[in-house]
């Protein structure tokens, strides 16, 4: 580390011009073996994005050089935007002449070549590809008789792939294949490449999703030595394993969750103290299996998370440890992190206490049989369960002080219509329902929340390394613009230097019955910025809270199974100065890395919702519903179905007039009738079309 931080302050010196690498050699006095090894660090600060080699091979600074570094967004129109390393900076538009074969996923440099105005960003062009994110894709084959191409199913990637007929290895038009990338595009000219993979006609029984996990390069089976000491792990608690825990295996401890969950990484418990509550918030000990550099440790890390497609789930741990020995069954013992909270009647944490448990959780609880309990009386689910029937009466009176508690401050609660696909043996989609946030899942929320942010903020006054989940304050210029949005609306936010959640929040009141209701939170939430995990304590501006951190899943995200080991180490008095130097070196790499397999688990599984969504309605092409118009833009409008399916109705399959879209009263209007689509309209639509390779449905309004 010494080395490189040497190169950046001898860089940041106000005289320095670049130098070729052996005139910087001469600089730091070297000689012999040094250089070589001098030489090399210079060329992994050039893959790390911090120096540039110049055409005539000097090195400087990036951020000396009007460069930017970061990753590229594609569009299908061939441009792109550059989301840079640096989160103050704002993203970089590239026009297509300018992207010089970088492709969407790339890392790269970028030279500012004109500065942005106040509804215009900066325009860059792509000097520098870092890293290709890309050397493999899957797309669908077409072949023509001396050659073939491949059409990506990233429509974000710009090019077809051009595949000499010797590289074809046997693929026929319409399958769906994996690709190799043998020759990067240049301008005007598409990528080369050669078929490695054929994964079967598009149509065929799970070709679909299979090529969504390849396009997404999610791993489908653990490696073998992972799978080896998994099976190594016993499936029942040993006798030693609880020597020096508490036993907790007479408190009233269950699980709730959904009806097909099999992980189950949360129990909880809870009892009377006097005027206050005591909430057990018990976490499965995932630490105390997983052996950190282990095998299954690394393969976990490199995972990052669990992934829950439509049809299965592919999974941070082996199922030994998912299902099995980590998951808090019923009637076994298991061992937990247990967090204690002492709760007043105004929802405020008074005292806390972690202990490493060992609990034997008495059921396995439904979220719909426990919401039925408490919002219907209805005990079918409860024959001989007294003592938790009490306990979550008790919960549910708890659950609404917290709420209330964190509603006071200014909590963001976006309640977005959920949709729940259900496939039948053959995977085929055979209906869409909408599903409720009931009482149990908010009971449950609620009591992870207030655990997650009591751990974060205890960690933070203990001033030792930390990974907190982080959502940073909103870029004003974005809250200004959707202002002016809500104004057509007659909504309006107030500040406009900062903002306070609690305005936020108002609006999200405010509209909520309404028929834009769905609209405004969509935009509302794009205009916010993204949650992250950081190493850095900072906000969570959704939640209003000064701290908060992901400490309740770790047998389905890595940053919970790292803050678990943080814990133990923090209370066996493990963390003298050489481990706490240790970790703030690893921990913004880990905090990195793993916000990254968030983001590309959340797109992989909205690109399987979204093509189940488009199958099920290829089976309903012609069919008459009512839907409301969602959302309105300059080539036609969406229109969403009462069981949350969504779809365009294309200007062009507006029969009656010419429309266009007047964006200031944010309306469509037909240029001779005067005929005006708002947003919350109700229209009758049939459906034309169902594309399953772009995922996308059409339909056409009836008049």
């Amino acid at each position: 580390m010494g080395i490189k931080r040497n190169i950046i302050n001898f860089m940041e010196e106000r005289l320095y011009k670049p130098m070729l690498k052996e005139e910087l050699a001469t600089q730091f006095g070297l000689e012999g073996k040094e250089i070589n090894a001098f030489y090399k660090v210079l060329e992994e600060m050039e893959k790390e994005g911090v120096i540039i080699k110049t055409r005539n091979d000097r090195y400087g600074l990036i951020h000396r050089m009007n460069l930017v570094v970061g990753r590229l967004e594609g569009n299908e129109k061939g441009f792109g935007f550059l989301v840079p390393d640096d989160k103050e900076k704002e993203d970089i538009f590239i026009p297509a002449e300018e992207m010089n074969g970088a492709i969407h996923g790339d890392r790269v440099v970028v030279r500012i070549i004109s500065k942005g105005t106040v509804d215009r960003k900066d325009e860059g062009e792509v000097i520098r590809i870092l890293e290709r994110a890309n050397e493999t894709l899957v797309g669908t084959y077409e072949s023509s008789k001396n050659f073939g191409f491949v059409i990506p199913d990233d429509s974000r990637i710009a090019y077809d792939v051009f595949i000499p007929k010797d590289h074809a290895n046997g693929a026929k038009t319409n399958q769906k294949v994996v690709v190799e990338i043998t020759r990067w595009p240049e301008k005007r000219r598409n990528p080369e490449g050669k078929i490695i993979d054929i994964l079967g006609y598009v149509g065929e029984k799970g070709v679909d999703i299979l090529s969504i996990i390849k396009q997404y390069k999610l791993p489908e089976e653990f490696p073998e030595k992972v799978e080896e000491q998994a099976k190594r792990i016993e499936q029942t608690v040993k006798e030693e394993d609880i020597k020096n825990r508490v036993d907790l295996k007479d408190l009233n401890t269950f699980t709730i969750d959904g009806a097909d969950a099999k992980d189950l990484d949360d129990a909880v418990s809870i009892e009377k103290v006097g005027e206050n509550y005591r909430l057990g918030v018990h976490i499965a000990d995932v630490s105390h299996y997983v052996p950190e550099r282990s095998p299954l440790d690394k393969e976990a890390y490199k995972r990052g998370n669990s992934v829950y497609l439509v049809d299965r789930v592919i999974p941070m741990l082996p199922k030994e440890l998912s299902n099995g020995i980590c998951s808090l069954n019923p009637n076994v013992d298991r061992l937990t992190l247990s967090i204690f909270m002492e709760i007043d009647r105004n929802g405020n944490v008074v005292d806390h206490e972690i202990v490493e448990g060992v609990i034997r959780s008495k059921a396995r609880l439904v979220y719909d049989d426990v919401s039925d309990l408490l919002e219907n009386d209805n005990y079918k689910a409860f024959d001989k369960l007294d003592k938790i029937v009490e306990d979550l009466k008790l919960m549910e009176e708890l659950s609404h002080i917290l709420y209330e508690r964190r509603e006071g401050r200014g909590s963001i609660d976006f309640d977005f219509p959920e949709a729940r696909i259900i496939l039948d043996e053959e995977g085929v989609p055979v209906d869409i329902v909408k599903e409720d946030r009931r009482i149990a899942n908010r009971m449950i929320e609620e009591f992870m929340l207030v655990c997650n942010e009591t751990i974060a903020e205890y960690m933070y006054w203990s001033e030792v390394p930390f990974l907190y989940r982080v959502h940073e304050e909103p870029d004003m210029e974005k809250i200004n613009s959707f202002n002016k949005f809500v104004h057509n609306f007659g909504y309006m936010i107030k500040g406009t230097q900062e903002v306070h959640p609690k305005e936020l929040q108002r609006l999200t009141k405010e509209v909520k019955g309404k028929k834009e209701e769905t609209l405004i939170n969509t935009l509302l939430l794009r205009s916010l910025k993204k949650a992250r995990y950081s190493s850095e304590p900072d906000i969570h501006f959704g939640l209003a809270a000064k701290y908060y951190s992901h400490y309740t899943a770790p047998i389905r995200r890595y940053p919970d199974l790292q803050i678990h080991r943080i814990l133990k180490s923090f209370y066996k008095g493990k963390l003298n100065p050489q481990e706490q130097a240790k970790l703030e070196a690893i921990l913004p790499k880990v905090a990195e890395h793993t916000s990254i397999t968030e983001r590309t688990a959340e797109e992989a599984e909205r690109a399987v919702d979204d093509l189940k969504v488009a199958e099920y309605m290829s089976k309903r092409i012609g069919n008459i519903y009512e839907g409301i118009v969602s959302s309105l833009t300059h080539f036609g409008m969406y229109v969403q179905l009462e069981n949350t399916v969504e779809g365009l109705v294309h200007f062009s399959n507006m029969l009656d007039d010419y429309y266009e879209f007047d964006e200031d009263n944010y309306y469509i209007i037909g240029e001779f009738t005067r005929k005006k689509y708002k947003l919350g309209d109700t229209v009758r639509i049939k459906v034309i079309k169902a594309d399953l390779v772009k995922r996308t449905v059409d339909f056409m309004l009836l008049s």
